[in-house]
């Protein structure tokens, strides 16, 4: 393989390298973390934008992908939602301090279903114009965007963000999204024609205008709206997938 045809596997390191600097970051760090994650997720687009153009798709380039993703997308995720469920280590859930401390690592359940889901798309060749289950760089910018939202709170939310219950039904529902069967449309653009692309075009502007009025706070909308688009563009609308 030529040194050009690398460059997808470099910007996938890249996103490895984003990644590692984040899960230093979660602790004391959010502009950092939030940097980094949604630099990773720049990558992530960018390798796979390469390798179809540069015709450089390989079964190593998939696997190191998916190795990069579980790092920023998998484990940097699992290890906020924790730090948010622990933000006052002191709580009780449901009256019980012990049920507190056992239940403060099912955040990393959202760890272990990136796992499952990077594994099932590197297996799955339905999923090549479209996706099976929510993406990880979805989830990761969704988690990443909690601790952010809580630095700038424009609107009030750090309350609910912290709550130990919201953190589990975050956990839960995300980790059910990614090896769901739900078809979610991709960002991959082979033009950039607006016959062929109104969904993504949409889902741009409209995430767009979320992040002009709403900031940080837009984006774990945006990843909603990125899930209702589909099923209006797949159920609805009845672009079913082959």
């Amino acid at each position: 393989m030529t040194s050009r045809n690398q460059l997808p596997n470099i910007l996938t390191c890249l996103n490895l390298l984003c990644g590692c600097v984040a899960t230093v970051s979660v602790r004391d760090n959010v502009i950092l973390l939030g940097g980094m994650v949604f630099l990773a997720a720049i990558f992530d687009f960018m390798d796979g934008y390469a390798a179809r153009k540069l015709n450089a798709n390989s079964d190593f380039g998939k696997q190191l992908d998916s190795l990069a993703d579980m790092v920023t997308f998998g484990v940097v995720p699992g290890l906020i939602l924790f730090k948010l469920f622990t933000w006052h280590p002191e709580q009780t859930l449901l009256g019980s301090s012990i049920l507190f401390h056992i239940l403060k690592y099912f955040p990393f359940t959202v760890t272990v279903f990136a796992a499952f889901r990077l594994a099932k798309f590197n297996n799955d060749p339905r999923q090549k114009d479209f996706f099976l289950g929510l993406p990880t760089p979805a989830v990761g910018i969704f988690v990443t965007a909690l601790p952010l939202i809580i630095r700038f709170d424009s609107f009030g939310l750090s309350t609910m963000i912290i709550n130990p219950y919201v953190i589990l039904l975050i956990s839960s529902g995300l980790s059910a999204l990614m090896v769901s069967e739900i078809p979610l449309f991709s960002l991959k653009f082979r033009d950039f024609t607006w016959r062929a692309n109104k969904i993504q075009f949409v889902f741009l502007f409209l995430s767009l205008a979320l992040i002009i009025f709403l900031q940080f706070t837009a984006l774990p909308l945006i990843v909603i709206l990125y899930i209702l688009l589909s099923i209006v563009h797949y159920f609805v609308l009845k672009n079913i997938p082959a």
